[in-house]
């Protein structure tokens, strides 16, 4: 969902590439909360962090889960600024509040970071 959000209203200044230690598909939930806010993530595929070693970015942003077995990845490529973000993973529940929970906290955070790069 980030890298949606990100990719759609942020594509002037970010280009975001969403990876994983254990990539899995598009969850359906995810897709649909995001056409509410007219987001089409359903070409979106989930890649491994592998894909992106040899890059370099301006930020990476791992999105932990807020709940006791979450587990952050691990990034070995180089990257300028590094975020943790503690956000509950919403298959956990597998409904669409949580989903759209999610979203609009990823929303909020993304745009924070906008904000505070480029005011």
């Amino acid at each position: 969902m980030a890298e949606g959000i990100i990719n759609h209203f942020y594509k002037d200044k970010f280009i975001a590439f969403s990876a994983g230690s254990h990539p899995q598909s598009v969850h359906p939930l995810a897709i649909y909360v995001m056409k509410e806010i007219g987001i089409d993530i359903s070409n979106q595929r989930s890649k491994s962090v592998n894909e992106f070693l040899n890059e370099e970015f301006d930020y990476v942003i791992f999105v932990c889960s807020g709940d006791e077995d979450g587990v952050c990845p691990v990034f070995q490529g180089k990257a300028k600024k590094t975020l943790y973000w503690k956000i509950p993973n919403p298959t956990k529940r597998g409904n669409i509040e949580e989903f759209r929970k999610v979203r609009d906290i990823l929303k909020e955070k993304i745009e924070g970071i906008v904000k505070n790069e480029f005011d």
